[in-house]
């Protein structure tokens, strides 16, 4: 091999290590305005629940969001004339509209209390999406018996 073979691979070396590392930077440009970072997975628990008569949930973030693929509005909301306006930086805390205590036969509030009520919020959403992804899927995947999400000690 002659000189200037020697150097056109050298050459082509150089060139493709900037294209990867040009690629590596702009990846993490691209994923620095995701979603801002969760804990993978956290104990769902709250004050407003006066006593616990199940086992605590434990919810996996990244799950749903990464390997699910599911976007942060469908679960995180705030309805404006039956809209969804929720945005990234707005409470993800679900107390924070969520307000109302449990009691003793929740169903039979008053429908605004009912969509107040933390615990009934919570089963809507998770047990109607998980049937919901069973039912277009054709699986029993996704839990919705209640031992098969209260999971974790008190």
């Amino acid at each position: 091999m002659d000189r200037s073979e020697g150097e056109g691979m050298k050459s082509a070396k150089v060139v493709a290590a900037a294209v990867l590392t040009l690629g590596w930077i702009f990846g993490l440009l691209l994923g620095a305005g995701d979603a801002p970072a969760q804990d993978p997975s956290f104990l769902i628990e709250s004050d407003l629940y006066r006593e616990h008569s199940q086992p605590l949930v434990e919810f996996n973030h990244d799950a749903h969001m990464y390997d699910y693929g599911y976007d942060c509005q469908e679960c995180h909301h705030v309805f404006r004339g039956g809209e969804n306006v929720w945005t990234d930086g707005d409470p993800t805390d679900c107390e924070e509209c969520h307000n109302e205590p449990t009691v003793r036969n929740e169903k039979r509030l008053p429908l605004p209390k009912q969509q107040l009520n933390l615990k009934l919020a919570y089963h809507k959403n998770c047990i109607g999406c998980h049937r919901t992804y069973n039912h277009e899927n054709h699986v029993m995947a996704a839990p919705v018996k209640c031992q098969e999400c209260h999971t974790q000690p008190r």
